[in-house]
C-alpha cells in the first residue's frame, strides 16, 4: 500500500491532521480524501488509504513501531532517538531502519499511549510505567529528564505464555530440567525465580504457574499484570497509581493483604519489591504452600541480602526477616543471560540457616549442556521433594553427577 513520504508528504499530512483536528472526524479513508480535497490535491485510491492507514498508525496506534510490536519474535522494543530504535528478539539488542520524523514526534507517541494507559506524562511528570491495553509493558521519559529525546521502552506481552517444553526447546530449561520443575510444583515448595532485567523470570513463572493443578485457585498480585499463565482459574490484581488529586492509590502490599482473604491455593507476587515482602512471608508461614514469585538479583547467592534489604526498609528486624524467610522458602530458581542473548536456568539452590541463624543459600543443581548437575546441595533438594510426596519421585530426575 502506498503512503506519502518525503517533505511533501510529510507537509500534507500535517495538513490533514490539523483538518482532521478542527472538524473532530475520525480518519476514514473518505475523511482523509475529503481533508486532501480541501487541501487542493487529488490522489489515487493506494495515496489515499496508505495516508489513513499512516494517520490511523499515529492517532490510535503505535506510529512507526507498529510493525515492530506486531512481529511475533520481538520480545522488547526500545526508542533512544528519532533514528535510533531498537529491538530484542531474543538474541540481544538489533538496530532497526525505523525513524521517527524529529524528537517531537517520538514525545507525542510517547504522550499518547502513556494517555492510552491512564497515566499522566508532561513537564510535570516526566515519566510514566504502565500497561498498555494490549497487555504491552510501557515505560516513558520525557526531557529534560531523558537528555535530548523522549525515551520509550516498550516490553511486548506474548498473548499465550511458553510451555515448559518450549522452554526445554528454547534452551532456557536444560534436557530433563522440566522434570525437576515439575517434581518442584508437584511438592508444593515455596520458591522464588531470581535474575536480572530481561532474563526471563517472567516467562519461566508463567510456564510453571500453567503446570498447577486445574483444581488450584491462583491468585496473582502484579505491579504491572505480566504473568499470563495457561491455567483455568487464575484471578489477576493489579496495582494503581495516585491520580492527579493524589487520590486512588493502589499498592502491591495492598493487593497482597487482599489476594490473602480470596482463597488462594497458589499466591503469587509478580515481583517482590517493597514492603509486600513482609505480608508475602507472613502468608507463606500461615498455611499458603506452594507460593512463588520473583525478584531482582545478581545471584542466588544474593536472595537473601535482597529480601532482608527490602525486610528492613519495611520496618522488619533482620532476626526476624531471617526466621521469616528460612520458615517460608524452600528454593530459589536463578536464571541469566548469556552474551548472545541467550535466556536459561545457571542455578537451582536450596535455603538453609547457618549457625548464626542468617539464611543462606546451597547450590543444589547448576546449568548444564545434558541436563542439570548435581552439587552439594541437590540432597536437600532431593529430600524436600520426597518427603513432601512428588509425584514420580525426585529419583527419577534426570540429573548428572556433581563434576570434580
Amino acid at each position: 500500500m502506498s503512503t506519502l513520504a518525503g517533505l511533501e508528504g510529510t507537509e500534507l499530512l500535517d495538513g490533514v491532521r490539523r483538518w482532521l483536528a478542527e472538524s473532530g472526524a475520525e480518519p476514514t479513508p473518505a475523511r482523509v480524501a475529503q481533508a486532501l480535497r480541501e487541501q487542493g490535491r487529488v490522489l489515487g485510491d493506494a495515496e489515499v488509504l496508505g495516508a489513513a492507514a499512516q494517520l490511523r498508525s499515529e492517532l490510535v496506534g503505535s506510529g512507526p513501531l507498529e510493525p515492530l510490536l506486531g512481529d511475533p519474535s520481538v520480545t522488547d522494543v526500545l526508542v533512544s532517538a528519532p533514528d535510533r530504535v531498537w529491538v530484542d528478539r531474543g538474541g540481544g539488542l538489533e538496530l532497526t531502519s525505523v525513524r521517527f520524523p524529529d524528537a517531537a514526534a517520538v514525545r507525542r507517541l510517547a504522550q499518547r499511549l502513556a494517555a492510552v494507559a491512564g497515566r499522566r506524562l508532561d513537564d510535570a511528570r516526566p515519566w510514566a510505567d504502565a500497561r498498555l491495553p494490549d497487555g504491552t509493558r510501557l515505560h516513558a521519559v520525557l526531557p529534560p529528564v531523558a537528555v535530548g529525546c523522549a525515551c520509550l521502552s516498550l516490553r511486548v506481552v506474548r498473548p499465550r505464555a511458553f510451555t515448559l517444553g518450549e522452554l526445554v526447546a528454547a534452551g532456557t530449561v536444560p534436557p530433563g530440567g522440566d522434570r525437576v520443575l515439575r517434581a518442584l510444583l508437584d511438592a508444593r515448595l515455596s520458591f522464588l525465580v531470581s535474575g536480572g532485567t530481561g532474563s526471563g523470570k517472567t516467562t519461566l513463572l508463567s510456564a510453571l504457574l500453567g503446570l498447577v493443578g486445574p483444581d488450584e485457585r491462583i491468585v496473582l498480585a502484579e505491579d504491572s499484570a505480566e504473568l499470563r499463565p495457561d491455567h483455568p482459574h487464575v484471578v489477576r490484581l493489579e496495582t494503581r497509581p495516585a491520580n492527579q488529586e493524589g487520590a486512588g492509590l493502589v499498592t502491591l502490599e495492598d493487593l497482597v493483604r487482599q489476594a490473602l482473604r480470596m482463597r488462594p491455593d497458589r499466591l503469587v507476587v509478580g515481583e517482590v519489591r517493597g514492603p509486600e515482602v513482609v505480608h508475602l512471608l507472613a502468608a507463606l508461614n500461615t498455611g499458603h504452600e506452594g507460593g512463588c514469585g520473583t525478584v531482582h538479583a545478581n545471584a542466588a547467592a544474593d536472595v537473601p541480602a535482597r529480601l532482608e534489604a527490602l525486610g528492613t526498609a519495611a520496618g522488619l528486624d533482620r532476626a526476624a526477616l531471617h526466621s521469616q524467610v528460612a520458615a517460608a522458602l524452600s528454593v530459589v530458581l536463578h536464571l541469566v543471560r548469556d552474551r548472545a542473548g541467550g535466556r536459561r536456568i545457571a542455578e537451582v539452590h536450596v535455603l538453609e540457616r547457618d549457625p548464626s541463624g542468617l539464611v543462606r543459600t546451597v547450590p543444589a543443581l547448576r546449568w548444564g549442556a545434558e541436563a542439570f548437575v548435581r552439587e552439594r546441595g541437590w540432597v536437600r533438594l532431593r529430600g524436600l521433594l520426597r518427603g513432601q510426596g512428588s509425584e514420580g519421585g525426585p529419583d527419577e530426575v534426570a540429573v548428572k553427577g556433581a563434576e570434580s
